[in-house]
Parts: structure tokens; sequence; C-alpha cells
């Protein structure tokens, strides 16, 4: 399984747009109701590794419990969470997926029907710098799946950046760019044995 792969489910996003000039500590409850707001999304993102490298590709969000990582070529891999699972397929192999529970990830918290940062045993950070808001949640009882550390700018909340740190201390970020919100997403593209059948035609 290549380890920047999964560590972007166990990672994850930041917006590059230009952050507001000063702006009060953006309360939970209101970082509750930006995740929830939404249930489909789609956008650009681009992947800075935990060896430096970087990668760039189209995301598709469709909670709960759905993700879909497309990279651009001439990588041919791609990441998608659906059913309860995460599936990492490799484009150098003709193999089929790498699969695990996606609850073993820290983007699970933020796919979840109901996301709650309200929950203080799932919130172990919360602070401020004049410009953006800093969350960092992890499972509270299985903290080594990683955490996801969350950066907002507000006046409207907005995610500027996602990093996940994993068990190893390795760290992705993803910048993600022209998000669209509310689009029609087919649950084709978060069928893991629809994918994996397509990939061996």
């Amino acid at each position: 399984m290549s380890i920047s792969r999964r560590t972007l489910l166990l990672s994850l996003p930041a917006f590059a747009l230009a952050l507001p000039a000063s702006a009060a500590r953006i309360p939970l409850d209101e970082i509750s109701r930006y995740f929830n707001s939404f249930s489909t999304a789609r956008g650009d993102f681009t992947q800075i590794n935990p060896d430096g490298t970087i990668s760039t590709g189209r995301v598709y969000i469709r909670r709960p419990g759905r993700v879909r990582f497309e990279y651009d070529p001439p990588d041919d891999s791609l990441v998608m969470a659906g059913g309860g699972q995460v599936a990492i397929f490799d484009g150098r192999s003709n193999q089929g997926p790498s699969q695990y529970p996606l609850r073993q990830t820290p983007l699970n918290l933020i796919l979840e029907p109901n996301v709650n940062f309200q929950n203080r045993r799932m919130v172990v950070g919360h602070t401020d710098d004049g410009d953006t808001t800093t969350v960092i949640a992890q499972d509270p009882d299985n903290p080594q799946y990683g955490t996801i550390r969350l950066v907002f700018s507000a006046n409207p909340t907005e995610l500027r950046q996602w990093i996940i740190r994993d068990e190893t201390g390795a760290e992705t970020t993803v910048i993600l760019g022209n998000m669209e919100f509310g689009p029609t997403l087919s649950a084709r593209l978060f069928n893991i044995t629809v994918e994996a059948d397509s990939r061996r035609r």
C-alpha cells in the first residue's frame, strides 16, 4: 500500500485562498454546522505528501461516509471510501485494491451523518492565531488511528487546510480549490466493487 495514499485518509485538505485580516476563534458548534450544511461537494486538490512530493487531482465528497480522490495522469491511482471501507487502487498494479475500515481513519470524523465537534473527547485542540481557527480531532476510543488538523477562516466559515498525521507521525496536506457544494454525484463514484470490476476489463 502506498504510504502517501493511506496517509491521505489518515490526514487531509487546505483551501488556497486569501485569509481575512483578523477573526475571532470560531466556536465548535459553528464548525459542526459547516460540515453538516452540505452533503455533496467536488473540487480540485493538490496533495503534499510526507516525502515532499506533490500530487494533483479531483476530489468528490458525498456525506455520509463517501469520498473519492482521483489523481491526475500519469498517476492512475485512486483512493475512495464507500460502504464503510476505504479502497486504495494502485495505478501501477493489476491487483485489486488494498482495503481497510473507514472508521480507522480520522477522515471518518467529518464524514459521519452528524458531525459533532462539541464532543470534547474527540477534540484535542482548539486554538486561533487571530487569522484562522485550528481544530485537532481524533477518535477518542482509538487515538492510534491518528489525528486530523482542520484550519478555518471566518466570516463565512471556510475550511482552509486539512492535515492528517498517521500513527507513524507522517503528515499529508491536501490543498483544495474551486470547490462546488451541492452537485449531483452518482453513487457509482463511491462503489468499490464497480471500480474494481471496471479496472479489470
